[in-house]
């Protein structure tokens, strides 16, 4: 047998934003059934960076696949032309155990975390959304804009500026003005950008409160906190909120509940209910106009292989994908 070698311009070709979301939410109702077995993510730490493992195994919802996504996050890797997040994931048979194909994971890391986004918007922003806020307009942003944008009908953003000198957030408007044909906003004033939207994204590595203020009714994707430490969110927002989760053990100890908790600024009943639980009917989502969301994305290996088998399988049979035999 021989292992398919699937690069990002194959993955790019199959994991379409609909796709993606499709994906997702079939990946995270098996979670909510039962029908997935995930371990909480691992973390080597090193100087500059850390590397974490990521193993799954989905048995519902069409899906009969393990794998194992290995990603690194290294903040200055820009220095070196490199992304700050690469990763690679590993198909496997769970019949055999064989490897049934390496994928490149960088692009479907930055992708399938947005499809999560967009679930969340989906089932806990108010379905007339209108206007979304972003606090971080790096590569994130990009791909919970593109997602959420299947599933909700955004007519404009704000987008923070968090230095004069700082070009990402022209960029990002750019960026957003060609390909979602947006209205944009830029502001230096944070509050500015987050009050008086529907939807608000925060995507920054930040390890102090940012978001200080929001507008009742505002759903808030809370993507950057996935790592020890970090946080993005004032804690008297998380406590006036209805927080949602997407694991619990990945939410306790990286997620934007894992300082505050520490601190006893939280406790686990200030959670309302894990993403799954929502998506398979066992919890409500949105419930009133005015009540504040929060979904707290640490990233699952479900939404990796999920999205993995998803391009596997539509790629399985193409004569033009490389093979090798690896044993």
């Amino acid at each position: 047998m021989e292992t398919m070698i699937i690069t990002k311009n194959d993955v790019a070709e199959v994991l379409t934003p609909a796709v993606a979301n499709k994906t997702i939410e079939k990946a995270f109702k098996a979670y909510g059934l039962g029908q997935a077995d995930m371990p909480g993510k691992s973390y080597l730490y090193f100087k500059k960076g850390d590397l974490r493992s990521m193993p799954a195994y989905i048995y519902g919802q069409g899906f009969d696949i393990a794998g194992i996504k290995s990603v690194n996050v290294h903040p200055e890797n820009s220095r070196h032309g490199l992304p700050t997040v690469m990763a690679v994931i590993i198909l496997t048979d769970p019949q055999t155990g064989f490897p049934l194909a390496v994928l490149d994971g960088t692009y479907l890391t930055g992708m399938r975390t947005g499809a999560a986004g967009a679930l969340a918007a989906k089932l806990l922003s108010r379905k007339d959304s209108k206007i979304a806020g972003f606090v971080g307009c790096g590569v994130q942003a990009r791909t919970q804009l593109t997602c959420t944008m299947e599933v909700r009908t955004l007519r404009s953003i704000k987008v923070w500026q968090f230095n004069p000198d700082d070009k990402s957030a022209q960029d990002f408007c750019r960026w957003a003005q060609r390909t979602c044909k947006l209205e944009t906003i830029i502001s230096p004033d944070i509050d500015e950008v987050t009050t008086n939207v529907d939807i608000l994204f925060t995507t920054t590595p930040s390890r102090e409160p940012l978001v200080n203020e929001v507008s009742p009714g505002t759903h808030i994707s809370a993507i950057g906190a996935d790592a020890k430490g970090k946080q993005e969110v004032n804690p008297k927002i998380l406590k006036q909120a209805k927080v949602v989760i997407d694991d619990w053990t990945q939410a306790l100890h990286s997620g934007e509940l894992n300082v505050p908790l520490r601190k006893k600024q939280l406790t686990k009943k200030d959670v309302y209910a894990e993403l799954g639980e929502i998506v398979a009917g066992k919890k409500a989502g949105r419930i009133s106009e005015e009540e504040i969301t929060l979904f707290d994305s640490t990233g699952l290996a479900i939404q990796d292989i999920s999205c993995a088998d998803t391009v596997y399988e539509e790629l399985k049979n193409r004569t033009d994908i490389k093979r090798i035999k690896l044993f």
